[in-house]
């Protein structure tokens, strides 16, 4: 940042309304300055090395060249905080989680220019992202320390009813995939919460799915939790563990958002601890904010193996720092430590 008071902010957006709508919001903020607004990439260009920003805003869908392209030049030579604009449908997907792969810490929908609740809820997102990527870590997905060979199978067996929850947010999409790509197929049952929109999370699942040896699921209620699969919480509802006749099963609640977000990781941490007990692992990733925190605490005061992705490895220390403060870790471990501590965990000793 260019200094501790204000963030400086380029917006980059072929519409004129979206570029003026963004600027008013982040210019009313204390602490943040819009020093200027591109409507092309080649302009941006010109406009980042005479500006200096901390902060891109940057719209996938452009004339002249796509944001995607351009993001992946400007990382290659000159790696900065990007927010993606995106469009929050299934068609889009795809190019946001390509921007998030090659460097974007995080995203923002589409802005619409109606009046009230809706635009009041954009600004407070709007802002708390400006603000997350402006003090981002963009070391922490330094290739040099990334696990760049499967994990061994351990010897022995799964333990018996073994189950691990994962809870990720902001720089989580590439954090779960640095983790699972890793794991053997033989790997112990886990359960993801992550937050992201509900038109995103069929397309993280395939791309997990994709990536990874182990069999990678967006979660359907009462799906059997099985050994070599990773269950991933729908963008519009709470993913739970549960027990029934035959086992675990994934139980998807559509209720209220806790600490604002649904899918929450306090909700799944929670249940993982009620139904699994001394059984359960948990794991938080990089994310903003402290959502899951609490529940960790509990799970380790119930005598679960828990553990929060190091600060040097994350994009953003917020959920992962929580847990640390709480004193709800059993061990901090930088990402590529991770995968090889769930199958120590998950393989009886």
């Amino acid at each position: 940042m260019s200094s501790a008071k204000t963030i400086k902010v380029l917006i980059v957006d072929d519409s004129a309304l979206v570029r003026t709508l963004l600027t008013e919001i982040l210019q009313s903020e204390n602490g943040i300055e819009v020093v200027g607004a591109a409507q092309d990439p080649y302009e941006a260009r010109e406009m980042i090395k005479r500006l200096n920003p901390d902060v891109l805003t940057l719209d996938i869908e452009m004339p002249k060249m796509n944001g995607i392209t351009f993001l992946g030049n400007l990382m290659r030579l000159r790696p900065m905080p990007v927010v993606m604009i995106s469009t929050l449908t299934h068609a889009g997907a795809p190019a946001t989680l390509e921007a998030l792969e090659l460097g974007a810490v995080d995203f923002l929908p589409k802005p619409k220019g109606e009046s009230g609740a809706s635009l009041t809820d954009y600004r407070a997102t709007i802002v708390s992202k400006v603000r997350a990527a402006a003090s981002a870590n963009l070391s922490g997905r330094d290739s040099d320390w990334l696990e760049q060979t499967p994990v061994a199978k351990a010897d022995g067996n799964i333990r018996a009813n073994f189950v691990c929850a994962i809870g990720a947010s902001t720089g989580g999409t590439e954090a779960i995939k640095d983790v699972l790509r890793v794991l053997p197929k033989q790997s112990p049952p886990i359960l993801i919460t992550q937050h992201i929109p509900a038109a995103f999370s069929t397309s993280f699942a395939e791309r997990l799915d994709n990536n990874c040896e182990i069999k990678v699921f967006e979660a359907e209620d009462q799906q059997p939790v099985r050994a070599g699969c990773a269950y991933l919480a729908p963008g519009d509802k709470h993913l739970l563990l549960a027990r029934s006749s035959y086992g675990y099963v994934c139980k998807l609640l559509d209720s209220d958002p806790v600490n604002r977000h649904k899918p929450s990781v306090e909700v799944l941490f929670d249940s993982v601890t009620e139904v699994a007990g001394k059984n359960a692992m948990g794991v938080m990733l990089t994310g903003m904010g402290a959502d899951g925190a609490e529940a960790m605490l509990r799970m380790n005061q119930a005598g679960c193996f828990t553990t929060a992705q190091d600060e040097k490895t994350s994009v953003v220390w917020g959920m992962p720092g929580a847990v640390v403060k709480l004193g709800a870790a059993s061990k901090v471990l930088p990402l590529n430590k991770i995968a090889r501590e769930i199958i120590q965990q998950g393989y009886s000793k």
